[in-house]
């Protein structure tokens, strides 16, 4: 079994992130950049953050100026320290609250199917033979 530490897990991310991983929502919104390339990454970066290291899956609501943007996800380890690594994302003063535990749907996720199979395959030809199977 692989050993991995947080950089490697978030280096291995970052290299991974790229348009067509990205949410369609947040590329209509703003579009994808290299220069950001969390942006539109949390749920599915948190869910592959989950199937690594385990732990609950956590989501806020966005605002920006008063108003709801959407919803950010990042993770609560086993150990309880919350890992976000998406956060960098946000750089136009939005805030995020609500945060929330929610339980990690049964089987493959509800949404993004096809993007998280594709970043976790890149992340896994970085990091190696990722746990179990996916979703």
């Amino acid at each position: 079994m692989a050993i991995w530490n947080l950089i490697d897990i978030d280096l291995a991310l970052r290299a991974s992130w790229a348009a067509d991983t990205c949410s369609p929502d947040d590329l209509a919104r703003a579009g994808w950049q290299a220069d950001n390339p969390a942006w539109g990454h949390c749920d599915i970066t948190a869910l592959l953050v989950n199937d690594l290291l385990g732990g609950d899956l956590v989501v806020g609501e966005v605002h920006l100026g008063g108003e709801r943007q959407g919803f950010h996800w990042w993770n609560r380890l086993p150990s309880g320290a919350e890992l976000d690594l998406t956060r960098e994302q946000f750089r136009d003063g939005q805030l995020v609250t609500a945060a929330r535990v929610v339980e990690r749907p049964p089987g493959r996720p509800p949404h993004r199917w096809e993007e998280y199979l594709l970043l976790r395959e890149r992340v896994g030809a970085r990091l190696g033979v990722l746990p179990g199977e996916p979703g």
